[in-house]
């Protein structure tokens, strides 16, 4: 059992595997930092300062008022956080269209080497007669006439 481990764990793919999802894990970190940091800010001044993080609609205490969704969470009511929603639409749309242009260059990479290997010059094809000719040739040199 221990060998079928050592097998399954080493691997290539399972090792292939497990450096995409440390890679994967890093790129998730600059892409919260590019939404959250970069891209949000500018749309929310576009659209009148809203901070789409801070937006939620409150479900429980309705008698009290909460100046941000921490300090509505804080105080133990129940909310939800659509503006998080929001910003986690727009980080998979970034992480999707990353993708997306990588796959689309890996396949053309792909093409690019599939018809490299298609055009490779082939050997020009002999003529028939003179296939024969130097097939009669080869026989003479096997069989001199005494």
């Amino acid at each position: 059992m221990l060998q079928e481990f050592k097998e399954f764990a080493l691997k290539g793919n399972v090792v292939d595997l497990a450096v995409g999802i440390i890679i994967g894990a890093a790129f998730t970190t600059i892409v919260t930092s590019l939404v959250d940091d970069i891209l949000m800010p500018p749309i929310g001044v576009l659209m009148g300062g809203i901070d789409f993080s801070d937006k939620y609609i409150q479900l429980t205490n309705w008698d009290q008022s909460y100046p941000s969704l921490a300090a509505a969470r804080d105080a133990g009511a129940a909310v939800m956080a659509y503006g998080n929603f929001i910003n986690a639409v727009i980080k998979f749309v970034i992480v999707a269209f990353a993708l997306f242009i990588v796959i689309k260059q890996m396949n053309n990479l792909k093409r690019m080497t599939e018809r490299k290997v298609e055009e490779a010059p082939k050997a020009p094809e002999v003529p028939a007669d003179v296939a024969l000719l130097t097939e009669i040739r080869d026989l003479l040199k096997k069989n001199p006439a005494t």
